[in-house]
């Protein structure tokens, strides 16, 4: 009988009961630690275990990725390739083994039929169904038969600027393939490490376990689209499959659904009638609008962040996207959010989203962004348990959405729920690893925790990404914060003196920037005045919103009864007199 060793921590006992149970009723022998004789060393048993398994579950919680013993049950498991992982907590697993497919049991109570356990249910099914005899080689060729990754397309056009088509081309594949629930299918994040880079597929399909690898090119130019696809078998290097698409841009979702399905169709994989719906399912037939919005997540993504024009950017070009297209619901999800964040975050006026979030609600309820945008205005009127809510909806709906972590993270940082902060803002970067901002806030969480470890990695790794963003783009003021702050973080004053004083040369106006300076100074170097120096031009212009970030920012709790700073918060108060005594502004 196939063989499941499920591997959690004790706070997640009853979770794994619950996986287990289900397990068994499917026919499955499964083996937890509850079950370890009396007899004989706990080791030896584990070990024996896992060596005899088809398959090992990892329960990932916050207290998880703190045990040694389920970490190593994790990497055991993933050296023999028969690693299956599922989030109970909505905790990111711990490198390496946040860059392997993760389903969610969050708030999971056994449900059959839950798009979590489905997954999980799958992976396990691939790894420890029907299993060959003979030798370990022939039982780990098995196991990873029905896997895939897409690489990244490789866009073929001539013009850096259109990388945002070839890679949206290359997530809606994932997307779709995903969707099919006996194929295992790498995360979007993992196989984009890989972006730009000329590699060797064998190797690709070792390191990440997976039977196949989808590569190809993209090229755009004016009303024409060329796309080859090719998949290959990962362990002979062979084409199983290989086409080329020369066709009108118009047709490119036609073209992306028989790339799917001819996977499909190549890999003998038996796809479900609701699986083919699902597949062929679009946000909108409209290629302009799908071209608009990808330009403008792209922009959110990779802008910079604190500059309302840019915010404005990406307004102006879902607006163009929704025109294009008026029932196109991802679009008026994305438009929701981006009015909110200017509406709330930045003081920008105009429409708050309310209106966008409702228009792809009603178009289709699972759009997560929308959500988000409820969240928000919930938060921001007091209404703590709605806010809640309108989080779990979201991310439900979209566990491995950028837009969704982020936002998840700000909020539960605003409330100083720093240890469910931290988790989103690690979540967000492992599913961008461009997101420079997010390690920037991660440089405030792990301070807050108390944890020293983590905060050094972050600004290690913050450094790195801004340094990076700052190639393409050497005025970007939120990159250049996020330096400062790695450094502070670092204890560098001397280096962390130049920056500021090369970015307020480069960026005098921008507020986000002057106020990273100024928690950083405050917090690492213990330099009140500079600090205080900083805030003085911006505090007194803040909008409500921003006032309550302030006063749930840990990294300006040494700066409470500053004289000077009490003034400008006093200030603020008055300015601010008429909104923070509304109902809406109450916290």
């Amino acid at each position: 009988m196939p063989g499941v060793f499920v591997s959690y921590a004790r706070s997640s006992a009853q979770v794994a009961e619950q996986v287990s149970t289900a397990l068994s009723s499917m026919g499955y022998e499964v083996w937890r630690d509850d079950q370890l004789p009396a007899h004989r060393s706990y080791g030896d048993v584990i070990e024996e275990n896992l060596r005899t398994a088809d398959a090992v579950v990892v329960l990932w919680s916050a207290d998880a990725c703190q045990s040694q013993w389920v970490r190593a049950e994790a990497d055991m498991a993933r050296q023999a390739g028969i690693l299956v992982q599922a989030s109970v907590d909505g905790t990111t697993p711990p490198l390496p083994f946040n860059q392997i497919h993760c389903a969610d049991l969050s708030g999971w109570a056994g449900e059959k039929d839950s798009a979590g356990w489905r997954k999980l249910e799958a992976s396990v099914a691939s790894l420890a169904g029907e299993q060959p005899a003979g030798e370990p080689e022939a039982r780990a060729t098995s196991r990873r038969a029905l896997s895939i990754c897409v690489l990244p397309f490789a866009n073929m056009s001539g013009d850096a600027e259109q990388d945002y088509f070839s890679d949206g081309i290359s997530e809606d594949i994932t997307t779709d393939l995903s969707k099919v629930s006996a194929l295992a299918v790498t995360a979007r994040n993992t196989a984009f490490m890989f972006k730009g880079e000329s590699v060797d597929v064998g190797d690709v399909a070792r390191r990440l376990s997976v039977s196949h690898i989808l590569e190809g090119s993209v090229r755009k130019s004016g009303g024409r689209v060329r796309i080859t696809a090719q998949l290959i078998d990962g362990g002979t290097g062979d084409h199983l499959w290989a086409e080329r698409y020369d066709r009108d841009l118009t047709d490119i979702f036609e073209i992306q659904d028989e790339i799917s399905h001819a996977i499909v169709e190549a890999l003998k994989v038996k796809l479900l009638p609701e699986e083919k719906k699902a597949i062929e399912r679009r946000g909108t037939n409209n290629v302009g609008a799908y071209n608009y919005y990808l330009m403008a997540r792209n922009y959110w993504i990779t802008g910079n962040w604190g500059n309302t024009r840019q915010l404005e950017l990406v307004i102006r070009i879902c607006r163009r996207a929704v025109e294009l297209d008026p029932d196109y619901a991802q679009a008026w999800g994305l438009l929701a959010l981006m009015q909110c964040i200017l509406y709330f975050t930045f003081g920008g006026g105009g429409e708050d989203g309310t209106a966008a979030a409702d228009r792809a609600l009603a178009l289709d309820p699972r759009i997560p962004e929308a959500y988000c945008v409820q969240a928000r205005h919930a938060y921001e009127q007091g209404e703590f348990e709605a806010a809640d809510e309108g989080l779990r909806k979201a991310l439900e709906l979209g566990p491995e959405s950028w837009e969704v972590n982020r936002e998840a993270a700000r909020i539960f940082y605003f409330e100083r729920r720093f240890a469910e902060a931290a988790r989103h803002y690690e979540k967000a970067v492992t599913i961008d690893d461009t997101d420079y901002h997010s390690w920037n806030m991660l440089c405030s969480v792990y301070p807050a925790l108390g944890d020293e470890e983590g905060a050094v990695r972050a600004a290690q790794n913050a450094i790195a990404a801004a340094e990076r963003a700052l190639v393409n783009d050497p005025t970007n003021g939120s990159a250049l914060s996020t330096v400062v702050t790695g450094l502070g973080i670092l204890k560098q004053r001397e280096r962390a003196d130049e920056w500021i004083d090369r970015a307020l040369l480069i960026s005098p106006d921008n507020i986000f920037m002057r106020y990273n300076f100024a928690c950083t100074l405050v917090l690492q170097f213990h330099d009140a005045e500079a600090a205080v120096d900083l805030l003085e031009p911006i505090v007194p212009e803040m909008s409500a919103s921003a006032y309550k970030a302030v006063l749930a920012d840990p990294d300006l709790d040494s700066l409470r009864d500053h004289p000077r700073f009490k003034l400008l918060m006093e200030r603020l108060e008055k300015n601010l007199a008429g909104e923070l005594a509304s109902p809406a502004a109450a916290t």
